[in-house]
């Protein structure tokens, strides 16, 4: 049974501030970069998938401090975000918040073919339906939005609106530097970031959202469409400034709960997962929950786990595969929330009570 009482407590997989270069290596191996010396890329999944501590491959007398670490430059940035993380306690302007509902079922991870989808997770359900946005001219259809972008939009309007205490989002004057304020680097062509980037906020700010949740014995539908006003600068001329908007402003419902559901997060563990829906959605589940664990820990089963998670996987060997996925995203997770103390146990993920990513006041 999803959520049922551990028998017995595991040891917290939780990771102390490595030094760097340690750091470098282990967190390498894990977010799949490659190390110099594969055994030690080996030992340090094994070490840390038992709950060891990064530091202990210094026993292993396998890392030279000379040789380079083959990384690109997303998995540099995770790296160093990452150690960021685990060496220095987040400040204010690292706060970002996300909704609480939104942190148990979330968008499709995936592009979706129609204009329909829908997600549910025992109690809670998440209906999205793609909207329209009028260009000047026609109104234009849009995809539901999909993928880590809107994700990482979405917290980013969150948290300003909830920091501001306004339902009205300053977005910029264009995608690029909206991009760049993410940290996001804007890339050219149709399939390019730009490109994509563009259309997921548009998607974003067009869809309808059906929140549904069960509570005290009584069912209950709420119309959570984030967005009500779109404020897009019109093409002056063909072939310039394409739709992108001004600003955009919160419906009264979906800004009314999200103060009053508000799940602080850290931006730069956002940012460090943001190349990975399914990470950023592990995340901010971890987040709301492990902290409101009381008492002994608690057990989530694999069969639960993909229902709420791995919707997206279908056919002969979706169980495996998303157990896979789900392992890789969980250790990326895992060294962005060093807090958190999750250990794979027979079965499923065993959940015990952890600091939330920003601690609490006082």
């Amino acid at each position: 049974m999803d959520g049922q009482v551990a028998k017995k407590e595991g040891a917290p997989n939780g990771h102390s501030a490595p030094h760097s270069q340690v750091s470098r290596v282990a967190t390498a191996s894990l977010s799949g970069g490659l190390a110099s010396n594969k055994d030690t890329q080996s030992k340090a999944k094994s070490l840390v998938e038992k709950g060891g501590d990064f530091r202990t491959l210094d026993l292993f007398g396998a890392i030279d401090s000379d040789s380079p670490l083959s990384l690109t430059r997303r998995e540099e940035k995770f790296v160093n975000s990452c150690v960021e993380i685990s060496t220095n306690a987040p400040t204010g302007d690292d706060m970002a918040f996300f909704h609480a509902i939104m942190c148990q079922v979330g968008l499709p991870r995936r592009s979706v073919t129609g204009t329909e989808f829908e997600r549910v997770c025992g109690g809670v359900a998440l209906n999205v339906n793609a909207g329209k946005l009028w260009d000047g001219k026609k109104f234009v259809q849009q995809p539901i939005p999909s993928g880590a972008m809107p994700r990482l939009v979405l917290a980013w309007w969150n948290t300003y609106a909830v920091r501001n205490r306004t339902p009205e989002v300053p977005v910029g004057d264009s995608a690029s530097e909206f991009m760049r304020t993410l940290g996001l680097s804007p890339g050219g062509g149709k399939r390019g970031s730009y490109t994509t980037f563009r259309k997921q906020v548009q998607a974003l700010a067009a869809c309808h959202m059906y929140l549904g949740f069960n509570a005290n014995g009584r069912a209950y539908t709420y119309h959570g469409q984030p967005v009500k006003q779109f404020e897009a600068w019109l093409n002056s001329h063909e072939g310039q400034r394409p739709l992108w908007p001004a600003s955009v402003v919160f419906s009264d419902d979906y800004y009314k709960t999200l103060c009053e559901h508000a799940v602080p997060l850290d931006m730069r563990a956002i940012v460090a997962l943001r190349g990975s829906a399914l990470a950023l959605d592990l995340y901010t589940m971890f987040a709301d929950r492990l902290h409101r664990i009381s008492g002994r820990p608690l057990v989530l089963h694999w069969k639960s786990l993909r229902e709420q998670f791995g919707q997206e996987y279908q056919g002969k060997n979706a169980a495996k595969d998303f157990k896979t996925a789900f392992l890789i995203a969980l250790r990326d997770v895992q060294i962005a929330y060093p807090t958190a103390k999750i250990k794979q146990v027979t079965g499923g993920l065993l959940l015990m009570p952890s600091p939330p990513p920003i601690p609490y006041k006082g």
